[in-house]
């Protein structure tokens, strides 16, 4: 092989390299359109409960579960405008994981809540013990 082939070889070796940059990802990266609207809903979302927290509008049980809400909109719009989970991204894999986490994550929870609410239920106190003997 001539210099000039091996050369023109290399420089096309390195120029499919360098359009190929994924290797095979089709994945989608997202546009400074769709960040920006992942950060104007984040910013929405963050400021309507610390609004509703500083002024006091509401019941604070009524609050507590509008911040709650957001933050679960919160967790979905980072979720899909900022580390693009859908269902096409890695065929599924990354919908079935997340599936998978938060049965997981529901079954942990609501068993420790159960578990503390029945303990505080049928644990007797020290002072009814004392006034019933």
């Amino acid at each position: 092989m001539s210099a000039e082939a091996h050369n023109e070889h290399a420089a096309k070796t390195l120029s499919d390299h360098h359009q190929d940059d994924h290797h095979g990802d089709d994945h989608d990266h997202g546009s400074f359109k769709t960040y920006m609207i992942g950060f104007l809903l984040s910013v929405v979302l963050t400021a309507v409960p610390f609004w509703l927290v500083m002024t006091e509008t509401l019941a604070p049980q009524t609050t507590g579960l509008i911040i709650t809400a957001f933050a679960v909109v919160q967790i979905v719009v980072h979720m899909v405008f900022f580390l693009h989970m859908n269902h096409k991204s890695e065929g599924g894999w990354n919908m079935l994981a997340l599936i998978f986490t938060i049965v997981i994550v529901v079954i942990a929870v609501a068993g420790s809540v159960w578990v503390m609410y029945h303990l505080n239920v049928n644990m007797m106190p020290t002072h009814e013990m004392q006034t019933m003997g």
